[in-house]
């Protein structure tokens, strides 16, 4: 009885073990999948579309340029004031150095980006926080430099 009782635990930690791996793979797959498209959006001049991958609330965060901005509307404005055409939003690519865990319901991606455009490349790092809400990856918070 004693042996059943000590395999039977030993199988719930087993399977509980593998159920949290494969979270977190697909938690990475979701925010992966949200990354792509939102270089997918911006390589296509669909800066709207690019915004999709952030929470639209007054209680987004970015920080950028010395300059910390709150709000999705606030974000859009910026981004459509700093890139007005195809030729300043040019093509983006990320490279992701880390995705972290913070909680069950929120990352860290720590990266880099690089922007191939007319008026001059740019590239830069960023940290991004994912959270979680209602059942959807949303970046909550934004640092760029």
């Amino acid at each position: 009885m004693k042996i059943k009782a000590i395999l039977l635990c030993i199988t719930i930690v087993l399977i509980s073990s593998c159920s949290s791996k494969n979270s977190i793979e697909q938690d990475h797959e979701e925010i992966m999948s949200i990354l792509n498209q939102q270089e997918r959006d911006w390589n296509n001049h669909d800066i709207k579309g690019f915004m999709g991958g952030y929470w639209k609330s007054d209680s987004l965060y970015f920080y950028s340029g010395k300059k910390l901005k709150s709000g999705w509307e606030t974000t859009l404005n910026s981004y459509l004031k700093s890139y007005p055409d195809k030729s300043y939003s040019g093509t983006l690519k990320f490279t992701i150095a880390k995705i972290s865990a913070i909680t069950s319901d929120s990352y860290f991606v720590m990266g880099e980006y690089n922007l191939n455009r007319k008026v001059g490349n740019a590239k830069g790092t960023f940290m991004i926080i994912f959270k979680r809400i209602n059942g959807e990856w949303k970046i909550i918070a934004d640092s760029s430099c």
